[in-house]
């Protein structure tokens, strides 16, 4: 924090208002428009003064985040959202990461419960795994736990769930590198107890066709996975690679370039997620978006609706995604090619 008062021209400058409005907010007097207020307060956040003790708020409640990891960009770009949106709510949100070797999601959520959080979000948890018992999230409900579940839905919950539409994402995936003229196109995606996964895999199929043949690979969502799955695919011939994460798509460009192929001259990516620095990869990545900041919005408005006394639909809201068209993905070089011969 900077030393001394706060210099009334230097915050004036800052926010670009007279020094009798900054005087105005830090006394904490009327007259003064609430935009106007906030960039007078942000303009002493950014130079560095602490805010005066009558404009600092208190804190409406604690807010529960429990996420898997923060190694994929993705979960880092949720969370980030989802802090923002609740801290302008007034809330403080609680961040929860399952660490290898460290606390389970169960043990989190009780470490949560006996803080005294008014809500959870759960982003990719256990109620993704339909080999997980759902009934712990109707027995945190029962206590009186308000939550909202991103990603992985599973008709067993009774609550509110925000999840992006996979069909659409990988028949729009199938369907760009389809019209680039490609004729055997895999998937590599995570394994298929995870409802993300099923729900890729059958809008895969169900959008490649006479494309897909048997080039599904199931593995893990990260860059091993996806170097794993490609060597399988890149021998069956496939010049299209759909991934299941960015973090996928990585690790099938490795393996393509360890094989001396050229992306996307000899094989065309394609990711999901559109998760952070993806477009400054060698090649940028083509992706298809997950709306995360319209997700993680709506999850906070239907917990806060929960938390308020005003229960929201018990269903599932899905948010369409988008493709991004980058480096990654080009007509094929050779339409001809089958089972990695030339014909």
């Amino acid at each position: 924090m900077t030393a001394g008062p706060p210099r009334l021209a230097d915050i004036a400058a800052q926010a670009s208002v007279s020094e009798a409005t900054v005087s105005r907010v830090l006394n904490n007097k009327p007259g003064v428009s609430t935009a106007t207020r906030q960039r007078v307060i942000a303009a002493l956040d950014v130079l560095g003064y602490e805010r005066p003790v009558r404009l600092r708020q208190r804190s409406a409640g604690l807010i529960g985040l429990v996420i898997p990891e923060l190694s994929n960009p993705i979960f880092p770009a949720f969370a980030q959202v989802i802090e923002q949106v609740l801290v302008g709510y007034g809330y403080t949100p609680v961040l929860c990461t399952q660490l290898p070797g460290g606390a389970t999601e169960d043990e989190l959520v009780e470490q949560l419960e006996e803080t005294g959080v008014s809500g959870i979000v759960f982003l990719s948890g256990l109620h993704a795994d339909t080999t997980a018992d759902p009934a712990r999230y109707d027995r945190l409900a029962a206590r009186g736990v308000p939550l909202v579940l991103v990603n992985g839905y599973n008709e067993r919950i009774d609550a509110p769930f925000v999840s992006p539409d996979d069909h659409m994402a990988m028949r729009i995936a199938v369907r760009h590198l389809a019209d680039l003229g490609h004729e055997r196109i895999g998937l590599a995606v995570g394994p298929l107890r995870y409802v993300p996964s099923r729900r890729k895999t059958e809008g895969f199929l169900d959008a490649a066709g006479p494309h897909s043949g048997p080039f599904v690979r199931h593995t893990f969502f990260s860059v091993e996975g996806g170097h794993a799955a490609a060597a399988e695919l890149l021998d069956a011939g496939c010049t299209g690679i759909v991934c299941g994460s960015d973090m996928m798509a990585l690790g099938v460009v490795r393996a393509a370039r360890e094989r001396g192929l050229d992306v996307p001259r000899d094989v065309s990516v394609v990711g999901f997620d559109d998760s952070t620095l993806i477009a400054f990869t060698d090649p940028p990545l083509t992706t298809v978006r997950q709306p995360v900041q319209a997700m993680a919005t709506a999850a906070v408005g239907a917990l806060l609706e929960e938390i308020g006394g005003n229960p929201v639909q018990r269903t599932e809201f899905v948010f369409q995604p988008e493709l991004v068209v980058r480096g990654s993905t080009a007509r094929p070089r050779r339409t001809d090619m089958v089972a990695g011969t030339d014909g």
